[in-house]
């Protein structure tokens, strides 16, 4: 009974503890990683993205038939940023003044201000354009310190910059399972992805598209905490005290 119960404790104790392949990001990690051209990511705007386009001219009447809100534009504050862009339907369209629908899925910023640009210089010779992504977010849920949805003001974020947003992973986090949620082409897909590991640095999901979901699943220890799988301690609290009432009654 005595080796039995030596066999127990032992076998608790290397189950509830984790080993430091479980817990190191990045173990496989060398002085220069290729990231290639994921460097020169830009994201793609998609349909229900709102876009933010400042047009600008030194002659400012130029510019009144092109904006669609004038004299209280600067009163607007972040609580109807939205009424303020330029919502992309369905159809992958914005309908942009004077000019009309105006097609932007799958373009780049760059692309968009661009040919923009050169529609707009038959009525405006010094045209300046900028264009954003206004809602720009990634969800991060699961096993991380503070889940939540966050706004990506410059529109570029790595999949370790949003787990650092959401203050790390918890110890509980499994890091070899990370799963990005992402809609390709208007399905929802999966892809998991192991930080114990560099070779997701050149992988499409380096870099968040606006609207990933990053789901950290709990370890086992984490699954233990919730109550899926019954306490260690108080299941060797349990065992120890039957096997001790067993070699008392049996002396």
């Amino acid at each position: 009974m005595k080796h039995l119960l030596a066999l127990i404790l032992v076998s608790t104790l290397l189950v509830s503890c984790a080993t430091k392949k479980e817990i190191i990001y990045f173990q496989d990690v060398e002085t220069d990683i290729p990231i290639g051209d994921q460097q020169k990511f830009e994201p793609v705007i998609e349909s229900n993205d709102i876009l933010h386009i400042s047009v600008s001219s030194m002659n400012e009447e130029v510019l009144t038939p092109f904006r669609r809100n004038t004299g209280t534009q600067a009163a607007v504050n972040t609580a109807n940023q939205g009424l303020q862009g330029y919502l992309v339907n369905a159809d992958g369209n914005i309908r942009f003044p004077v000019i009309g629908d105006f097609q932007v899925v799958g373009k780049t910023r760059g692309n968009v201000e661009d040919e923009l640009r050169e529609k707009l210089s038959e009525f405006i010779t010094d045209v300046v354009l900028d264009v954003r992504i206004m809602n720009f977010k990634v969800t991060v849920l699961g096993e991380v310190n503070n889940p939540g949805v966050y706004t990506i003001e410059d529109e570029r974020v790595t999949l370790p910059q949003a787990l650092g947003l959401a203050g790390d992973l918890s110890e509980d986090g499994k890091r070899g399972n990370i799963m990005v949620i992402r809609e390709v082409d208007g399905k929802q897909t999966v892809s998991r992805i192991d930080l114990t590991k560099t070779e997701f640095f050149s992988s499409p999901y380096y870099f968040l598209k606006q609207n990933d979901v990053v789901y950290v699943e709990p370890s086992l220890k984490g699954v233990k905490k919730s109550g899926f799988i019954p306490d260690i301690p108080a299941l060797l609290s349990l065992v120890t005290v039957v096997l001790s009432t067993v070699i008392l009654l049996t002396r």
